[in-house]
């Protein structure tokens, strides 16, 4: 079962299982709404489809939001939105599915092996809804 809605152009549908796909082309550099804020769950990821890309959108448990490429660099798998939610130190973290890497929610750098890397993305929330910048 799942429901279909317009937010500023982009088909957002969701599914049971809260994964959320933002479809179409949207030009670079620009703002995309992908969900509402309420339907994030603190401390679990959901995936959207940003300008043709797939990007791992996550709420923490204090409220901040952080987008990340949802592709593990070490299986090529596309699964890191569905990650755990963590912290090391003071830095927010995100623990792959596959292989238990741990990224760094902030800057996408990856605390088990500096010489890897994911992309982030700019986040915010306008209006109630979670928009990510489209790269």
């Amino acid at each position: 079962m799942s429901t279909v809605s317009q937010l500023s152009g982009a088909e957002i549908v969701e599914w049971c299982d809260t994964t959320h796909h933002s479809t179409g082309n949207a030009p670079l550099d620009e703002w995309v709404a992908v969900c509402e804020i309420s339907e994030l769950q603190p401390e679990r990821g959901v995936a959207a489809l940003v300008g043709g890309g797939q990007v791992a959108l996550f709420r923490t448990h204090d409220d901040e939001l952080y987008a990340l490429d949802n592709r593990d660099p070490f299986s090529g798998a596309y699964v890191l939105s569905r990650g755990i939610v963590g912290t090391r130190g003071d830095a927010p973290t995100l623990a792959s599915p596959m292989y238990k890497q741990v990224f760094d929610l902030r800057t996408g750098a990856c605390l088990d092996d500096d010489s890897v890397r994911v992309a982030t993305y700019d986040v915010r929330v306008v209006a109630g809804r979670v928009e990510v910048r489209s790269r």
